[in-house]
Formats: C-alpha cells, sequence, structure tokens
C-alpha cells in the first residue's frame, strides 16, 4: 500500500498584552507562583470577566495579514471541562462566531510555494499549569497563565508532509512576531503547536483517524512527532489493527509520541455562549485604526527589496523572515548604495560571526553603518573579499571604521598594473616549471601562478587584474 499524510495544525499564539484578557492581572513570565493572579483569574465567586480591548486589535491585525474575513459580531462561549489548573471548570473561547475565518498563507517548502487555507482564529483565554515536580507527593498549580490572551488559528488539513507542516508553523510564526502581536518565545509556551495528524491510501477521499499530539515547543519536535505518528498509524493499520481517536503526547527523550486520553469532540465540551460577556461588535473605526497600524508585509517587503535592491528571490525571503532583519538590510543597503554585496554579507560573514559569538543580529558589535563602510570598499575595489574579510575581523574587535582599519594596516588593494605586473615577472621567473606545465595544457598550473602571484602581493593585488595580465603574459 502507498499512504497518504493529512496534517492540520492548531497554533496557540500567546498574545503579548500587558495585562490578561478577562482581568488586570500582569502577564509578565517568570514571575513566582500564583502571584499574577487575581480573583477574576481564580474564578472567586462573584468576580466577573471584563474583555480587554487590545486582545481584540491584536487579532484583527492577524486577520488582515492572513486576508481573512473579520466577523464584526464576535461571541464567547463556555467550554467545559474539568483540569486541576482551570480553576472555573470551563474555559472561555469562541465557538461558532471566531473572530477570524478563511484566511491563508503562503508556505514555500524547497522551491515550491503552496497555499494553506486558514479555518479561524478565535481568542479564548490560557489555563493555568500543572507543576509535577516541585513537591515529591503532589502536583503544584501555578495560575500566572491563567486568562493570559491567546488566539488559536486552526488550519485546514492540507499539509502533507513533516516538512509543510514546518513550513506552515514557521510562516506563521514569522507572521506573529512580524506583526508584533506576540514574542514567539516557544520556551516560554508563547507559541505552541497541536499537530492532528491521521493517515489514508493514496486516491482515497475520506479522511483516516486522526489522532492530535498537543503541546509541541519547537519545530525540531513537530517534525519528529509527526514523523514518529505517520509510521506509527501506517504500521498499526498493516498490521491489521485501528487507529483510535486520541490526544497524544510527544516525548523528546525517547522519540515518541504515547496516548494521553480518548479525544473529545465538541459536544462533549458543551459549548454555549458565556452569559457573563456581551457580544462584541468590531466598528469601522476600529478596522481602519487596525489598517492604519499594519506594517508592511514579509512578502510585500520581499518583493520591493527585490525591486529596490536587486537582490534574489532567495534572499529577499531570507531577509524578510524578521522585522528587525530586514531593518538592519535596508539601513545597511541604503548607506552602501548596494543591495546584493549586504544580502551576501549578512548571509555569510556576519552570520557565521553571530553563530559563532552566539550573538543575535541586534546585537551585532558591527553596526549597519560600519558595514555599509566596508561595503562600499569592496565595491569600489579598495578590498578584495580576503582583504575585506580581515578587515572585517579587526572590526568585530574594535569599534573603527573600515576606512580606520584599511589606513591602519595597509590593507589597501593593489589595482596599478604597472606595480602588479612587476610581481607576476618575477614570479614567472621563479616558476618556470608551473609557466612549461600551462603552456603543455594543465590549466591547474594557471592556478598555481595565481596562487604564487597573490602570495607575493600578501594579497593586496586585484585577482581580477592577476587573472588577466597574468593570461596576457603567458600568451
Amino acid at each position: 500500500m502507498t499512504w497518504e499524510t493529512v496534517i492540520g495544525l492548531e497554533i496557540h499564539v500567546q498574545l503579548n498584552t500587558q495585562s490578561k484578557i478577562f482581568s488586570g492581572s500582569s502577564t509578565a513570565f517568570g514571575a513566582s507562583p500564583n502571584t499574577h493572579a487575581n480573583v477574576v483569574d481564580c474564578a472567586m465567586p462573584g468576580a466577573l470577566p471584563v474583555l480587554n480591548r487590545e486582545v481584540v486589535n491584536k487579532a484583527i491585525k492577524l486577520g488582515l495579514a492572513l486576508n481573512a474575513t473579520i466577523n464584526r459580531k464576535n461571541v464567547f462561549d463556555r467550554k467545559n471541562y474539568f483540569y486541576p489548573d482551570l480553576p472555573k471548570g470551563y474555559q472561555i473561547s469562541q465557538m461558532d462566531l471566531p473572530i477570524v475565518e478563511r484566511g491563508k498563507l503562503d508556505i514555500v517548502v524547497g522551491e515550491q510555494v503552496k497555499t494553506i487555507n486558514v479555518t479561524r482564529a478565535h481568542m479564548e483565554e490560557d489555563a493555568g499549569k500543572s507543576v509535577h515536580d516541585a513537591f515529591e507527593h503532589a502536583t503544584g498549580i501555578d495560575l500566572n497563565r491563567a486568562g493570559t490572551p491567546l488566539l488559536e488559528v486552526v488550519s485546514e488539513p492540507e499539509m502533507r508532509s513533516a516538512a509543510e507542516a514546518v513550513a506552515y508553523a514557521k510562516t506563521m510564526h514569522e507572521l506573529v512576531t512580524w506583526l508584533e502581536i506576540c514574542d514567539g518565545n516557544m520556551a516560554e509556551g508563547s507559541f505552541r503547536i497541536d499537530a492532528n495528524v491521521s493517515v489514508r491510501q493514496h486516491g482515497q477521499q475520506a479522511f483516516g483517524t486522526r489522532c492530535e499530539i498537543k503541546n509541541l515547543n519547537s519545530f525540531r519536535f513537530l517534525e519528529q512527532a509527526i514523523n514518529y505518528e505517520v509510521d506509527r498509524q501506517i504500521e498499526l493499520i498493516e498490521d491489521g489493527g485501528q487507529v483510535i481517536q486520541q490526544t497524544r503526547l510527544f516525548d523528546p527523550d525517547k522519540g515518541e509520541t504515547r496516548a494521553m486520553r480518548s479525544k473529545e469532540d465538541a459536544h462533549d465540551y458543551r459549548y454555549f455562549p458565556d452569559p457573563d460577556l456581551l457580544p462584541v461588535m468590531i466598528t469601522d473605526s476600529m478596522m481602519e485604526k487596525a489598517r492604519a497600524a499594519m506594517p508592511e508585509l514579509p512578502a510585500e517587503m520581499a518583493e520591493r527589496f527585490i525591486q529596490q535592491y536587486g537582490v534574489s528571490d532567495y534572499d529577499a525571503r531570507l531577509l524578510t523572515t524578521q522585522r528587525a532583519q530586514a531593518a538592519w538590510f535596508e539601513e545597511t543597503a541604503d548607506l552602501s548604495g548596494e543591495g546584493k554585496l549586504v544580502a551576501n554579507w549578512m548571509h555569510g560573514e556576519l552570520a557565521a560571526a553571530l553563530n559563532k559569538a552566539g550573538l543575535t543580529l541586534t546585537e551585532s558589535p558591527v553596526s549597519p553603518e560600519r558595514l555599509a563602510g566596508l561595503i562600499k570598499r569592496i565595491a569600489d575595489q579598495t578590498l578584495s573579499n580576503k582583504l575585506a574579510k580581515q578587515v572585517f575581523e579587526a572590526m568585530w574587535q574594535s569599534e573603527l571604521s573600515a576606512d580606520a582599519i584599511i589606513e591602519r594596516d595597509g590593507l589597501k588593494q593593489m589595482t596599478d598594473n604597472g606595480a602588479i605586473e612587476k610581481i607576476i615577472d618575477e614570479v614567472l621567473a621563479n616558476n618556470q616549471k608551473s609557466v612549461e606545465e600551462f603552456k603543455a595544457g594543465k590549466e591547474k598550473a594557471f592556478n598555481a601562478l595565481v596562487g604564487q602571484v597573490m602570495k607575493a602581493s600578501r594579497g593586496k593585488a586585484n585577482p581580477q587584474q592577476v587573472q588577466q595580465l597574468l593570461k596576457v603574459k603567458l600568451a
């Protein structure tokens, strides 16, 4: 049998508001347990929720970015289930009238672009957290996270491989951080992924029985969990068994999923409209305000970079994965007038140096202004690529400009034909064997002679001029 994988993702995007969705408690991460939980979060009798307006504004921004329908009437519902860290015994969410419906997100897998339909994004509150390792014989309950605002973004089951699922999750992560509605910190739970996975025979129209893998907090775990679950389901079916609809957890230490509970359907949660919250009506002025606050989106900016700076489609996509990176590139390119060179250096020497030092781009000791100065000296042939790397290393260790280092260390590229010819003549006189090998048809001998000339010039001779003059001399 040949099998087809079917994947849909539910992504929980924690909105970066200062207070919770229905209370004034702080959403700051890392506080002592239960210090950011007030009477509303703890579901004390008589405490009533009040909606945080900024949650609605951030949800609208995501809807606009996904080119989705934004429902003007929004109703909050109670999703009823018992869990120790859910004080009310229900979660306030949205069922029939979510704020965002029918959006689209383009992803790139290899060289292929695929559009994934986004079914919905709805506002809801997060639950608290069960702490299993703080006490020897008990589980602790921390309600600091209870009531933190979430957008649950649900895709259509249109992904057909773990690679596509990872590409979708990464693209959504890039989008919500680009819009500055979420900090995207997966280690702190700001961006969590549930993967619904099933398999079916190729050509089969009906979906197979799905299992949901909960709370994946890294793209690597997402890929590993899906691949394991696909193999598990195929093996189970081929051995004569049946896939049971379940909620499963992924164990990263063992690299496998395990059953958590049978999967509930919507009717099991007994949804009904929350009587404590009025419907939310989104006005024209709210929509206009959200549109006015929208930044240039990654796809739009990538297209502009291609047209304005002459970078490749691949470079443009890489440069627009993060707003800070895109801004860094644009500033450097504008100062130097050299878009392609800037892109090459950002993806090459600068990225390598940052990675080695464990720094982010915004922490780089070489600023856009200083890198632009180096790029100018490459463009006007003051520096060869080899000399430019030397200058960059010196810039990384100091606050000096490229020009100051060139002057201090005498690193200006040699471009005078007469001076280069003199070095070539000396090299040819001292390497007659290589000359004879070249004339006998051995091309490697030419490269050896070029290397000798560059060595004699201490790397300062213009490589292109060396090759051109050497060919004339050997003709």
